[in-house]
């Protein structure tokens, strides 16, 4: 039963969009019916990811779209968001490539790093020659990064980096990682540093046996006694501060991306409700039960797409907070799991198959609500902000 995308738009949110946010959306929607749609269950079910549409992405501007100069693309942050929301509608593993090549790898160097590691770095990665991974996570710091064990130390003029990073997408087919380290000559204070992978002590290795993401590279990265020259080191990032400003550009994209994996998973419950036929030849759309699952779905949606739009727009204001940005990566995800959970039932038996994009989404997406912020997490950061005071 071949399904094809009709987009998802209940409440005329079309019609808060400018003509240039259309185009961009329709733009990267094309892009993705063309060039991933066909390729993405191959790829999910072999672990491959599409590394031939690197370069095409690039062109498209992709690749740190919303930053200025550099051969980026300039766009507005709601632009960007319609091109995550895109992406992850094509598969979450592909749009975190892009969240990690932009927000991740891209934001750090334009918003630390020093004008020659401008120039030297970011036109290349604009135009995907260079790929790039962010290393935070370690093998026992998820949730509190604050507590990493990798160290840098002064080493006449540069520095020698140890430790390890988990989970790190596009850790093995990056040309250059953002590794942060704590100092041990400043006290411990938390900086990032731009280490070329093919540096001697760097070994990363890919993460097998995955059942989501399953199109994207998860790796382990090794630091044992990498030395860099001082001119790597990132020299405006100083404390924890930096990289969650680097999470909460890629949360934003997240919070997007999450609509369009939902709606993915909407679209394609419903046209299979209608054309699906049960009892007394009537299309299972006709049951009660059915049509309630479809209609928190719809309204979930189009309160998420509000949600992000809202948050785009403050962004673009330079208003945008980091609670905005855990209340709409929070919701989003959560309410594309849900969509997912549902859209699987409506399908049935049909739903773990993958002739449709259910399950794959399904999967993709518990690791989505995980990364780069737990739901829990995120629920801790809206209650601080609405109450004053930490939780215990």
């Amino acid at each position: 039963m071949a399904i094809k995308f009709r987009g998802v738009d209940f409440l005329e949110f079309d019609g808060l969009l400018t003509d240039d946010e259309r185009l961009v959306r329709h733009t990267t929607r094309q892009f993705i019916e063309d060039n991933l749609i066909p390729i993405i269950e191959e790829c999910n079910r072999a672990g491959r990811f599409p590394r031939e549409l690197v370069k095409p992405m690039a062109d498209l501007g992709f690749y740190g779209a919303s930053l200025k100069g550099y051969g980026c693309a300039g766009m507005s942050n709601v632009e960007y968001g319609l091109v995550m929301q895109e992406l992850e509608r094509g598969d979450s593993g592909v749009r975190s490539f892009v969240s990690v090549q932009s927000a991740l790898v891209m934001y750090p160097i334009y918003a630390f790093g020093s004008e020659e590691q401008k120039q030297a770095w970011l036109p290349a990665l604009q135009k995907g020659e260079k790929l790039g991974c962010f290393g935070l996570t370690e093998p026992d710091f998820g949730s509190n990064p604050g507590g990493m064990r990798t160290r840098a130390r002064k080493s006449g003029k540069g520095y020698v980096l140890n430790g390890e990073k988990m989970w790190i997408t596009s850790g093995s087919i990056a040309d250059v990682a953002v590794i942060w380290a704590k100092v041990e000559d400043e006290k411990d204070n938390i900086r990032g540093f731009l280490v070329e992978t093919d540096r001697p002590g760097f070994k990363a290795e890919d993460i097998h046996g995955k059942w989501s993401l399953r199109a994207s590279v998860t790796s382990g990265l090794s630091l044992q006694d990498v030395q860099v020259p001082e001119s790597n080191l990132l020299p405006g990032s100083s404390g924890l501060k930096s990289p969650l400003k680097c999470l909460s550009q890629a949360r934003y994209g997240i919070a997007w991306g999450g609509v369009g994996a939902a709606m993915a998973c909407y679209d394609c419950a419903l046209q299979y409700s209608q054309l699906r036929k049960q009892f007394r030849d009537q299309p299972i759309a006709s049951h009660q039960l059915v049509q309630e699952k479809l209609a928190w779905m719809i309204t979930e949606i189009t309160k998420a797409q509000l949600l992000v739009l809202q948050v785009g727009r403050l962004k673009d204001q330079d208003k945008a907070e980091h609670y905005h940005i855990s209340m709409a990566k929070r919701n989003n995800v959560w309410m594309a799991l849900e969509c997912a959970r549902l859209s699987r039932d409506i399908l049935g038996a049909n739903g773990v198959a993958d002739d449709y994009p259910i399950m794959r989404h399904m999967m993709n997406l518990e690791s989505v609500k995980t990364y780069e912020g737990t739901q829990d997490i995120h629920t801790l950061i809206i209650g601080k902000q609405v109450t004053g005071v930490d939780a215990v």
